[in-house]
């Protein structure tokens, strides 16, 4: 029995015998070297600061006139009905998230069943217009409103098919909803 604890002890020597370096050269001598870091830039002079007005961003006529004493935006009839092709629509349907056509652009809507005011908790991201502005939303008959946050509808849309509605914004932009 002595002999087996002999050994092994003899066995582990060898062992750890082979794992200790013997020279004094570095395990990295065979590697080739790190290439030189460039020079560092000179500091370039600078002309002086010029002040002066910008001209407005593409011209006065990018932006549309404001409206004026009497005239008025156009807004959406909160109680207008759906086409006679919209289907039947529930609150569960809605809930989730949204890819939106707006206009031309797309973004993000997020529908929740969280109570907030009349309506349910909604929001966008990456929207324009007045989309940026929703705050809430609701199911009424065959449409689906929604509302800012103040509670003015701001655009409403209907059930065209599995996945997908279509409807306007308050000012008239086309808006689809689609998973």
């Amino acid at each position: 029995m002595q002999f087996r604890y002999v050994a092994t002890g003899v066995v582990l020597a060898l062992a750890l015998a082979g794992c200790q370096r013997t020279s004094n050269t570095s395990p990295y001598a065979d590697l080739p070297a790190q290439p030189s870091r460039p020079a560092p830039l000179q500091a370039q002079p600078v002309q002086g600061v010029q002040g002066g007005q910008l001209p407005p961003p593409g011209g006065a006529a990018q932006y549309p006139t404001a409206p004026q004493g009497g005239q008025q935006m156009a807004s959406v009839d909160p109680n207008a009905a759906a086409p006679a092709n919209a289907l039947d629509i529930t609150k569960q349907q809605m809930v989730g998230n949204w890819r939106v056509a707006n206009g031309g652009s797309s973004c993000d809507m997020f529908l929740t069943l969280t109570n907030l005011g009349s309506g349910s908790r909604g929001g966008t991201r990456g929207c324009s217009g007045e989309l940026t502005t929703m705050g809430s939303w609701e199911v009424s008959g065959k449409m689906v409103q929604f509302k800012n946050r103040a509670g003015d509808v701001i655009g409403r849309v209907y059930k065209s098919g599995d996945t997908r509605f279509d409807g306007t914004t308050n000012s008239g932009q086309p808006l689809g909803l689609s998973r």
